[in-house]
């Protein structure tokens, strides 16, 4: 079966940043996401520029940014600076953010924030000008637009994405009942649009890592599976599908999730701890993660698309970057190709 891969990373020191950005490229990677995260990584738009100039065919672009730490003309405008750059290869991701926003003390935005945002977007592109929080505004030199990508995980978001998106980026997990009711909302949102469902790219979030041990390489993602817990279940647990028995441990992580820390490494990392002090490592491996030797990597991945999701997008958050990428290019994706 065919399964297309993407990877995610987040802008650190840019000596190291550079070699993953072109090893992703070179490797055969599909879509290339970028972080947003102003008080923890570096730059959005100067690391996708720094992409963009460094690869010749990958698609890349931020993976996710947010409503409130720029203005929509402001984000059409550098999206699609870079799409100058690479030519048909860029995309825009937006959500409600996470700890862009939470390390500015703000809250997430709201669905109705995240909607006017996006159709701001779309307008400035197709009018070159709208009237966003009632004020107009203008965006006067794009020729053509940059394809908007939502990520979402509760059933309001996957339906908005059908609606209004030209991709969605699915955080709900990867177990075959959870993909299959994506599938679902996202479907049903484009049929109330009148849209092709079809038309929508959809990708799956996944944390990824790989190595001779399971164990070994779950542990070493831990703090990933804080974040990606913390990010799916933190507005509501409501269609979720968290068993009742790890409800009270989920909204702790929830409450005390650190976002200082968010994405970081290292076993003494506040965030690392408190999966394992919950016993949550499993139950989180198994909704979130690619993980394991090559052959349980491969086994994960054909009951993932088996279910229906077959554009996994991994975000590499592992002590060794390198070594993930090109491992899993050379032992994983030959069997889905």
């Amino acid at each position: 079966m065919k399964v297309n891969f993407g990877i995610t990373l987040v802008p650190e020191p840019y000596s190291h940043f550079l070699e993953w950005v072109k090893l992703t490229d070179q490797l055969g990677y599909d879509i290339l996401g970028i972080g947003d995260s102003q008080s923890l990584f570096r730059e959005l738009y100067v690391s996708c520029t720094l992409a963009a100039l460094n690869t010749k065919r990958v698609r890349l672009g931020p993976r996710v940014s947010n409503p409130l730490t720029r203005h929509p003309a402001v984000s059409a405008s550098a999206i699609a600076s870079v799409d100058e750059l690479a030519p048909g290869r860029v995309f825009l991701g937006l959500g409600t953010g996470d700890s862009a926003i939470l390390n500015l003390g703000l809250r997430p935005a709201k669905m109705d924030q995240l909607r006017e945002y996006i159709l701001a977007v779309k307008q400035l592109y197709a009018r070159h000008e709208t009237v966003y929080q009632g004020r107009t505004a203008r965006l006067t030199w794009p020729s053509k637009g940059v394809p908007v990508y939502i990520a979402a995980e509760g059933p309001k978001t996957l339906r908005l994405a059908g609606q209004i998106a030209d991709g969605v980026v699915v955080g709900l997990g990867l177990t075959p009942e959870l993909v299959k009711e994506a599938l679902g909302y996202i479907h049903a949102g484009a049929r109330e649009a009148g849209r092709d469902p079809k038309s929508i790219d959809i990708w799956w979030i996944v944390k990824g890592n790989i190595g001779e041990s399971r164990e070994k390489v779950v542990d070493d993602m831990r703090m990933a599976l804080a974040a990606s817990a913390h990010h799916a279940f933190r507005f509501t647990l409501e269609g979720k599908h968290v068993p009742p028995s790890l409800v009270d441990k989920v909204e702790r992580i929830k409450r005390e999730y650190r976002p200082s820390e968010h994405e970081q490494l290292g076993a003494e990392k506040w965030n690392a701890r408190l999966v394992d002090e919950l016993g949550l490592k499993e139950f989180l491996a198994e909704r979130f993660a690619i993980a394991g030797t090559p052959q349980e990597c491969v086994e994960q991945i054909q009951r993932c698309a088996a279910a229906g999701a077959n554009q996994l997008w991994i975000s590499v958050h592992v002590p060794d970057r390198p070594y993930f990428l090109r491992t899993f290019a050379e032992k994983v994706i030959p069997h889905f190709k």
